[in-house]
């Protein structure tokens, strides 16, 4: 898999809040809908200018805050297929590839990407080039290879077992 897109680069605690501003979080079920206030208030521009196969890239403890996946789905919807970081938090991380937006680990690639310029990160290559050269990354775990192959983990779930719609469990309360 390799992408080829601008890079919007942004700083170090990035949280889901300013990613997707927790005020839409009940209100707006569209996600394409929450392509339209993704970052609105760190960059008012993004929304409006992002394309597919564009990247994040960012410094320490991108994602902190909330598990709120619209965090993710407000970028992916925007176009973003890959984000670039120092670090991840945790969820975050883990909900990009439940996604299907590649988290990738590459702090000299972070400090060499300029905004704006196009970046390419070839997964299979385990790695991320720029302008300033080609910086390799640890590749992933196979389980999460085959999430980020499939598209996420609902359609590697769909996949594999066979299903266009995964059964909900029934919810019984007051029992």
């Amino acid at each position: 898999m390799i992408t080829h897109g601008r890079a919007w680069k942004y700083g170090d605690a990035i949280n889901t809040d300013v990613i997707f501003p927790g005020k839409y979080t009940y209100t707006l079920t569209d996600p394409n809908e929450w392509r339209k206030h993704a970052l609105e208030d760190l960059d008012p521009a993004f929304a409006a200018e992002a394309k597919a196969g564009d990247a994040i890239v960012a410094g320490r403890n991108w994602g902190c805050g909330s598990s709120r996946e619209q965090a993710v789905g407000a970028l992916k919807y925007a176009g973003v297929q890959v984000i670039i970081a120092r670090s991840f938090a945790r969820i975050y991380f883990r909900n990009a590839v439940n996604q299907g937006v590649l988290p990738v680990v590459c702090a000299e690639a972070v400090d060499a990407i300029q905004p704006g310029e196009t970046v390419e990160v070839d997964l299979d290559a385990h790695a991320i080039r720029c302008a300033a050269g080609t910086f390799e990354f640890p590749p992933l775990s196979p389980t999460i290879m085959r999430i980020l192959e499939a598209g996420g983990l609902i359609p590697m779930l769909r996949k594999r077992f066979g299903v266009e719609h995964l059964p909900m469990p029934e919810i019984k309360g007051g029992e």
